[in-house]
């Protein structure tokens, strides 16, 4: 059976950069509902289509297909009282969009700390990052009613 929509296939896969740092080693197989159900970046999924248990494919996309290029407006250099408490590189904070629109709240993720400011980043942290995917099909099936209905391997 070759992938189409409404099928559930399974991967193994590794994601590496263009340069070829590991950024997801894959360790469990990846699962999903083949056929526009938002599980995976819709370029990678359009390039499975068709591919059969045991094929093995690379896959490179671009960052503007993948998280996304970076976006320098989601950078924000806060005064460092205006955060509460223990700040280190990493922790992450719920906000709002600097320029006040009514956008979701993003995630921002400490960036850099000092005495004076806090920088504060709410890009996604592969956002600019062309990512190459090492896949092997492992299984494809018919999905169910159920997992059609409620858009999502169950």
């Amino acid at each position: 059976m070759s992938i189409r929509p409404q099928t559930v296939v399974s991967l193994h896969y590794q994601v590496t950069d263009v340069d070829g740092r590991l950024v997801d080693p894959g360790e469990a197989p990846m699962v999903y509902l083949h056929g526009g159900f938002d599980d995976l970046f819709p370029k990678l999924e359009a390039e499975l289509e068709g591919h059969a248990v045991g094929d093995a494919l690379t896959v490179t996309l671009k960052a503007a297909d993948a998280f996304g290029l970076y976006d320098p407006e989601l950078l924000r250099i806060e005064p460092r009282q205006a955060l509460p408490g223990d700040l280190s590189v990493g922790k992450q904070y719920e906000g709002t969009p600097e320029d006040g629109t009514d956008q979701d709240m993003l995630i921002y993720t400490v960036t850099d700390v000092t005495d004076e400011h806090v920088v504060l980043d709410a890009n996604h942290p592969l956002a600019g990052v062309d990512l190459v995917f090492d896949i092997t099909v492992l299984d494809v099936r018919e999905a169910t009613e159920a997992e059609i209905s409620q858009g999502c391997v169950l």
